[in-house]
């Protein structure tokens, strides 16, 4: 008998170490945000059920990520075994044969559950070629506390106008308080998402339904001149390098009293890490009256590029982290507040998550509104609201981005800004053939 368990026993370790020696390792790309980073804090979950399985996570700035995955992907590198990217790249990648079809994940993964317009935009042909793993508009989030004392109450779609004077009562310089917080940083994902998203609402467009860009037209120069001219009056010093992460530092410390971004930020800003999080408030993005929001609409997703080796590790890895189990693991851990946003119906189903998370209403409004096949006031001959759905796009807003940056640190005239975005955009779109 002790015989029998002596070889028991070392069966069993011999097991152990076989698993240990097969396990498969693969590789993340991955951006710095919160809900990622929650994410990792919860691979625990993930390796008890999966002890076959290593992960190994690369953790990047939002700019440097894009670049980075584009890079592996378009080269066929195989540096990573899955990439975190948006409702931008899925659909170009797809229709490439650059990214494996996730149509054949279990059952249980529940695909019908996902939000229709957040399913569609990761899909070619009906196939979906990433997994959302938290889904945005954009809004306006303030403090209700700072918008009081200047006399002034917010209305449920604010119009810019309204929103420049609001900032403009709410800043106070004596105490680091900035009247408003936007995104400044170059980068097509950063500053020219929010420019793009708010230039829907003033009119403008990229390019005309002949492809020819737009940047010369007034309404492209009334847009940059308002934000460059709310920022000086109202935004915070060394604003050009500001992205998502800097502002929400800012906010979550008291330091702004508006900040209009994505509604993924709605958590952060009322969880343990902000200072003010009893005083803020929500809103829709602002309008001026033509039909348009400055709203935009994104899914950070998991994708598997087609040069990965060890495609179905991965699967089994985007099945956890974005199937219909991981709110409730998330919930478990952090609260409702902080289970990720805007990818599945059944989550804006649950009276928890309804009562715990007050901007989720509002988060539910702004992405219903966004329209990625209508998304200007005049004709275009492209989808996305806050980008162009071409493979181009992404080269010509980083540059575009520059030029928007160094005039919001005043080292051009908005004048000047324009001028170099024509003809660079009209350069590049030349050379693409369009």
């Amino acid at each position: 008998m002790k015989l029998a368990k002596n070889l028991f026993a070392a069966s069993a370790l011999s097991l152990v170490a076989v698993s240990a020696v097969s396990a498969e390792e693969i590789t993340i790309a991955t951006v710095n945000n919160g809900d990622m980073i929650t994410m990792q804090s919860l691979m625990g979950d993930f390796n008890a059920k999966h002890p076959d399985i290593t992960v190994e996570w690369v953790t990047l700035e939002e700019n440097v990520l894009r670049q980075n995955v584009t890079t592996d992907i378009s080269t066929g590198g195989g540096a990573y075994d899955i990439l975190t990217i948006g409702t931008y790249e899925v659909p170009i990648w797809g229709k490439n044969d650059w990214l494996v079809s996730l149509n054949d994940l279990p059952a249980d993964y529940q695909v019908d559950d996902l939000i229709p317009a957040i399913r569609g935009g990761l899909s070619v042909d009906g196939e979906l070629y990433a997994a959302p793993f938290y889904a945005e508009s954009s809004f306006t989030m303030y403090r209700k506390d700072l918008m009081e004392k200047a006399g002034l109450e917010m209305p449920e779609a604010p119009t810019w106008d309204f929103i420049r004077e609001a900032a403009k009562k709410m800043t106070d310089r004596a105490n680091d308080i900035n009247g408003i917080c936007l995104r400044g940083k170059a980068g097509w994902g950063e500053n020219m998402a929010l420019i793009t998203a708010m230039s829907n609402s003033f009119g403008a467009r990229w390019f005309d339904e002949d492809w020819n860009a737009q940047f010369e037209n007034e309404k492209w120069a009334e847009t940059l001149n308002f934000y460059l001219g709310m920022m000086e009056e109202s935004g915070p010093a060394g604003a050009a390098n500001n992205g998502f992460n800097e502002n929400l530092t800012l906010f979550q410390q008291g330091k702004c009293g508006i900040w209009i971004d994505a509604t993924s930020a709605g958590q952060f800003v009322v969880n343990d890490d902000s200072t003010v999080a009893d005083q803020v408030g929500f809103a829709l993005a602002p309008d001026t009256g033509l039909g348009k929001r400055g709203n935009w609409l994104w899914a950070w997703s998991l994708a598997i590029p087609a040069s990965s080796e060890k495609q179905d590790a991965a699967k089994t890895f985007i099945n956890w982290a974005t199937g219909p189990e991981y709110a409730a693991l998330v919930a478990d851990a952090k609260g409702w507040v902080a289970v990720p946003p805007g990818t599945r119906t059944s989550l804006y189903e649950n009276e928890d998550y309804l009562n715990a998370a007050p901007f989720a209403a509002m988060t539910k409004e702004s992405m219903g509104t966004a329209d990625p096949t209508n998304p200007t006031v005049d004709p275009v001959p492209y989808t996305g609201v806050q980008f162009v759905a071409i493979p181009e796009f992404a080269g010509i807003a980083t540059q575009v981005g520059q030029q928007f940056a160094s005039a919001l640190a005043g080292q051009q005239s908005a004048e000047d800004a324009l001028a170099k975005s024509q003809e660079l955009t009209t350069e590049e779109m030349e050379a693409a053939g369009y």
